[in-house]
């Protein structure tokens, strides 16, 4: 699959995207993801809802983006595209206004999936994967180090995990565990590899910081965080021991939490120098270095710094508390502000 669409991307780029689709529930399918599951990654491809519904007994779900259930609506149903399943059984997108150009190929696979899945005659509430219950710091510790016996995973040794979208190209697999693990921000494919793989070849990707069993869970939140501070092609795979302990701050903060500092840097972005001034300050020593890194003279840098104080309410460069906020900030801000997570549009000839 890999390969044909290695070929296919330089011939039809759609129809390349298309395929990536295809090779998502594919991986769903060989997981045994359950219906829920299935709605999530559809919703998160397509960018929105996904239902499922049945006549007998009588259900609906219906799941958002995020992967999180949407209350049942109190009147008419949204606008929504329909695929029947099988008899008594549909699937659905929700969408408002003219499809998107996937949307006809992720509710054929949808459908499919949801109807290869009932086929089995297993229902929604059947037992999660091992690697899902290793992943998960809510299960208990006994647990999870059963689970983990039954992957192959060996008590004492460190091991690392991957963090990829299901759209992400791989070059290669890396040996060892792998699955698609729910996530708040929607399916995610996992791989549990050895501690000393700081690299693999997947894009996007992002890679955790190294554990032992009981802290495998860390290191999965730290590579999802590592994995959205990605934005290809400039920076298509994230190490999060790059970032030290930032990571495990970065995992553990609310995704609604009030972060002023995270607004003021908003302010500064919206300048047409912004990213690249705040990222260069962010990453130098100096502003001489900053400069450089900036592409610009140091002049012009300092100039922007008076800019960037006023809108931040403090000078980044008077201290060293003043650039631990700034960094901060901008690691917050660019996780609330990634996309990597978002399905590529489809590309223009």
């Amino acid at each position: 699959m890999q390969e044909l669409l290695g070929r296919l991307s330089a011939l039809d780029p759609q129809a390349s995207l298309g395929l990536r689709v295809i090779a998502c529930f594919d991986e769903l399918v060989i997981g045994n993801v359950n219906t829920r599951g299935l709605l999530s990654a559809a919703a998160s491809l397509a960018g929105c809802t996904a239902g499922y519904g049945q006549d007998t007994p009588p259900r609906s779900v219906r799941i958002t983006p995020r992967g999180e259930a949407a209350p049942q609506p109190l009147d008419a149903p949204p606008p929504r595209t329909l695929s029947e399943v099988a008899p008594g059984i549909t699937v659905w997108l929700e969408r408002d206004g003219a499809p998107h150009a996937n949307d006809a190929i992720i509710l054929e696979r949808l459908s499919l999936a949801v109807r290869m899945r009932h086929g089995r005659g297993r229902s929604d509430a059947d037992g999660r994967r091992d690697l899902s219950l290793v992943l998960d710091r809510a299960v208990p510790t006994e647990e999870r180090r059963v689970a983990a016996a039954r992957i192959g995973l060996l008590p004492g040794v460190r091991y690392r995990t991957v963090a990829a979208p299901l759209f992400a190209v791989w070059g290669s697999h890396p040996p060892g565990p792998e699955d698609v693990i729910a996530t708040s921000y929607g399916p995610i494919h996992a791989s549990v590899v050895a501690c000393d793989r700081t690299v693999v070849d997947a894009t996007p990707s992002g890679i955790g910081t190294a554990d032992e069993i009981d802290g495998l869970h860390r290191s999965f939140r730290a590579a999802v965080v590592a994995l959205r501070l990605c934005a290809p092609p400039a920076t298509p795979t994230v190490l999060a021991d790059d970032f030290g302990g930032l990571i495990g701050l970065l995992a553990d903060l609310p995704h609604d939490s009030d972060q002023p500092d995270v607004e003021s840097v908003d302010l500064v972005m919206r300048h047409p120098w912004g990213p690249t001034t705040l990222d260069a300050l962010v990453r130098a020593g100096s502003v001489r270095q900053a400069a450089r890194l900036a592409g610009g003279h140091h002049s012009t840098l300092q100039a922007r710094i008076d800019g960037l104080t006023a809108d931040l309410g403090y000078n980044p460069l008077d201290d060293g508390m003043g650039r631990t906020r700034l960094g901060l900030a901008y690691l917050v801000w660019r996780l609330r502000n990634s996309r990597v997570l978002d399905l590529p549009a489809p590309a223009t000839h």
